[in-house]
């Protein structure tokens, strides 16, 4: 079973950028599908982007262009790259772990773009 530990969120203006890390323990990440979802304010969580383990990815369109997900197996480590950030973007960003038909979720790092 896989542990999932985010990082990275903070305080952002509009227009600026954000690393968000997924750090896994208890497993090999390489061996999982993974991807980011987030949970805006008073708002159903939605996937963001994903990654599988042959490292194809895939977005939502809102953040196309802006955001960027990517894997570094020897560091068992996911990462989001944000930039051109939108007050829109307020969300809990949560990583998830998926792999023959179970799912591990970590416990949301809190993005916030705000002047």
């Amino acid at each position: 079973q896989v542990q999932l530990v985010e990082s990275g969120g903070g305080l952002v203006q509009p227009g600026g950028s954000l690393r968000l890390s997924c750090a896994a323990s208890g497993s090999i990440l390489s061996l999982y599908t993974m991807a980011w979802y987030r949970q805006p304010p008073g708002k159903q969580r939605e996937l963001v982007a994903g990654i599988t383990r042959g490292a194809s990815t895939n977005y939502v369109d809102s953040v196309k262009g802006r955001f960027t997900i990517s894997r570094d197996n020897a560091k068992n480590t996911v990462y989001l790259q944000m930039n051109s950030l939108k007050p829109e973007d307020t969300a809990v960003y949560y990583c998830k772990a998926s792999r023959q038909g179970y799912e591990y979720w970590g416990q949301g790092t809190q993005v916030t773009v705000s002047s």
